[in-house]
């Protein structure tokens, strides 16, 4: 069985939730760092006074797994990464303090 190429597949699921759908003012930035494999989805705008500045979402790959450091979406970042076929022991939900981590379905590191 062929591995999948991570990066290929956080850069897709990323790049689905960078939509503009020219409604709104907050612009929505991807940043791929390939090299040192950081993967981020941003919000940045100005409401009135008030700077509107946020990480959505927040993958890492780091000995060859997959990590979850920020996930702002409904759908679940992990869904998504489990439905294009990675494997729950290939996704560590690192936004869950390590002792947490082994009471869930996925990696513990």
């Amino acid at each position: 069985m062929e591995r999948i190429d991570y990066a290929q597949v956080i850069e897709k699921i990323l790049t689905r939730h960078c939509v503009d759908d020219g409604k709104n003012s907050t612009e929505t930035q991807l940043i791929f760092d390939t090299k040192r494999h950081h993967y981020q989805v941003l919000n940045i705008a100005w409401k009135e006074q008030i700077r509107v500045y946020g990480v959505i979402i927040h993958v890492d790959l780091k000995d060859n797994k997959i990590w979850i450091q920020r996930d702002g979406t409904e759908i679940g970042i992990a869904n998504e990464l489990l439905a294009a076929g990675v494997p729950k022991h290939d996704i560590v939900l690192g936004f869950h303090a390590p002792y947490k981590r082994g009471f869930t379905d996925f990696a513990v590191d």
